[in-house]
């Protein structure tokens, strides 16, 4: 898939988040969108999955040289961020095979695979509010990276995770992001170490 941004600018009331942002993202590629805190990274990232709209400027998306409308994003896109909400009422299982309803998942996986993978068998049938932020992160991640959509898209993907979920991040890009159109939002190195990429919010007030 292919991501062009046309003088996309971000405005809250009076004050301009970042103004005029033209650039190509495509796939296979990994880019990184830095900035401090409030210099509009997951702003941007929100607009570039179609969940928020520009204040100016256009975004067009197309695949295979065809264009994707916004209303047909969703089997295209995997999002997760920190606020993204998940329904903690179900189990880890219940949750995996409602998602997985709705994309498929990469080649060779599976609901009890993926389970495996994240490391959360002797939990994956306590319901999903019981987890701690950490096990709630790795949920997220999951539910994003094994799902097969040629856009994967990371707001601060490692929040509440420990070391070793850190690098079972870490290991889940290294295996599973190859020939996809990753997007990362982030100030945390350890969370976009692989963009080749790098877009400065700083450089667009």
């Amino acid at each position: 898939m292919k991501i062009s941004l046309d003088q996309i600018s971000k405005r809250f009331q009076r004050h301009w988040v970042f103004k005029n942002i033209s650039y190509t993202f495509a796939a296979p590629g990994c880019y990184a969108l830095l900035g401090s805190n409030g210099s509009g990274k997951s702003t941007l990232l929100r607009i570039i999955a179609g969940i928020q709209a520009p204040s100016k400027g256009t975004i067009s998306h197309s695949l295979n040289d065809a264009v994707v409308e916004a209303s047909k994003l969703f089997p295209h896109i995997s999002f997760t961020a920190p606020g993204q909400e998940i329904v903690e009422e179900f189990t880890l299982r219940e949750f995996l095979e409602f998602h997985f309803s709705f994309k498929k998942p990469l080649a060779g996986l599976d609901v009890q695979r993926i389970i495996e993978i994240t490391g959360l068998q002797s939990a994956a049938d306590k319901p999903i509010a019981d987890y701690s932020s950490g096990m709630k992160q790795r949920v997220k991640l999951a539910q994003a990276i094994f799902s097969d959509t040629p856009v994967l898209l990371l707001d601060e993907p490692c929040t509440n995770l420990d070391q070793q979920g850190v690098d079972q991040y870490t290991s889940w890009i290294d295996q599973y992001t190859k020939d996809r159109l990753v997007i990362v939002a982030s100030n945390d190195v350890r969370e976009y170490y692989f963009c080749k990429d790098n877009i400065a919010l700083e450089n667009y007030k």
